[in-house]
């Protein structure tokens, strides 16, 4: 039972018996969650900071083993490493900046009601099927194909332009932008790209940094476009480099000459450091945005 007790003008409010079990069960919820996400990324640099005999024998849990950073040694000299990170350094750029300029430009129109914008409830819809229903992988890839982007890195920028669900963000967002704001624009004689620039944009910051986010997320992490629209190896980004070589092996671990790196490092130690490399950006990234996604989420989810 909640019980109120005033002091002072003031009202103290206590928690009852069951609030606080809640509360203590939905942290101890919480708490396994994170474990069970942080704890595979704890072993994963546990086993690249291990000794190869370490890591082989299955020694390595939470904790390096014989502490060694020759696999990351061993890793900065890779070429191909480091050519398919700087690869997905440009599609994360490209990319992100595409996907926030496109749904910006997209929710701006569709946040305006049937009057202001003819058949915008026919827009709408056309965008939200896409969500829904798709024609397909072979489709998809005749498409790229036929447009001559095979190969190059707009082939991976340029299928996902337009994020549908992102752009539902953006523009519930936007409409919860009160109106009067617009029209005190217009009556001093602004046009549509200056209240664009001016007010909406400046006011939708936590729902932009969200949009980031979410396509910082998926150009990083995406591998599978990439080993299908990529013509050589060398062409891959980060992700589709790193699957190849956890599904194929990697044998130019086991072929090295150099004894004393082979007795430090082995295949399951390099392929453990280039996981852990790929992951620590993202990692790194949020914690700058997370203050932003709380508030995006719900002022963007919510039909204003």
């Amino acid at each position: 039972m909640i019980q109120n007790k005033k002091k002072k003008g003031a009202v103290t409010v206590r928690e009852s018996v069951g609030s606080r079990i809640f509360t203590i069960v939905n942290t101890l919820i919480l708490v396994f969650l994170a474990l069970i996400c942080i704890l595979p990324l704890i072993n994963i640099l546990a086993v690249s900071l291990s000794s190869n005999a370490a890591a082989t024998a299955g020694l390595v849990k939470l904790v390096p083993v014989e502490f060694t950073l020759k696999s990351y040694e061993y890793v900065a000299k890779r070429a191909a490493f480091w050519k398919s990170l700087g690869v997905t350094i440009l599609r994360c750029l490209l990319g992100v900046s595409l996907n926030v300029l496109m749904c910006v430009l997209t929710a701006y129109p569709l946040s305006k009601d049937n009057s202001k914008l003819r058949m915008r409830t026919g827009y709408t819809w056309f965008f939200f099927i896409t969500m829904l229903i798709n024609a397909g992988l072979i489709p998809w890839y005749m498409t790229i194909k036929s447009v001559h982007l095979l190969g190059t890195i707009w082939a991976l920028v340029l299928p996902g332009a337009v994020p549908v669900f992102s752009v539902v963000l953006m523009l519930n967002f936007f409409r919860a932008i009160p109106e009067e704001l617009e029209e005190a624009a217009f009556m001093d004689g602004a046009n549509h790209w200056n209240i664009l620039a001016r007010i909406y944009i400046p006011l939708s910051k936590a729902s932009i940094a969200t949009i980031c986010l979410f396509a910082l997320v998926y150009h990083w992490n995406s591998w599978f476009d990439g080993i299908i629209l990529m013509n050589k190896p060398t062409q891959y980004p980060l992700q589709s480099y790193l699957q190849t070589i956890i599904i194929q092996g990697d044998t130019s671990v086991n072929s090295t000459t150099d004894w004393q790196t082979m007795a430090l490092v082995s295949d399951r130690t390099v392929k453990c450091a280039q996981i852990f490399l790929s992951t620590l950006p993202i990692v790194a990234a949020y914690p700058f945005l997370q203050r932003y996604f709380v508030k995006g989420m719900v002022m963007g989810s919510v039909k204003g």
